[in-house]
């Protein structure tokens, strides 16, 4: 058994979401925000028989892809406030950390 810890932008966790149902997986969502840009994200918990993992990670690319946007930083050096500054970074995507379960219990 393993799990699944899985990290998505919110704009794709609703897809997502209904393709694991879908597939007969057993999904717990946890509403997170991220670092960087300070969004929201999603964390996915997702218990998987040790077969299965491939397939769930395939249906998570499969729902969660790479693109581009445009955020805006406010540089300040020593308490000069500068005009904001667009730049351009990659959003979405997910990221997967798969764990050994020891134990599992349904009770």
């Amino acid at each position: 058994m393993k799990l699944l810890v899985v990290i998505v932008q919110d704009n794709d966790v609703n897809l997502l979401m209904d393709d694991l149902v879908e597939n007969k997986y057993s999904v717990t969502k946890l509403a997170t925000t991220g670092g960087f840009l300070k969004e929201g994200n999603t964390t996915l918990l997702i218990g998987v028989d040790e077969k299965k993992v491939q397939d769930c990670i395939s249906l998570i690319d499969r729902n969660c892809k790479k693109r581009r946007s445009t955020t805006f930083i406010n540089p300040s050096t020593q308490g000069v406030v500068m005009q904001s500054i667009p730049i351009e970074v990659e959003v979405g995507g997910a990221t997967v950390f798969v764990l050994d379960v020891d134990q599992f219990l349904k009770l």
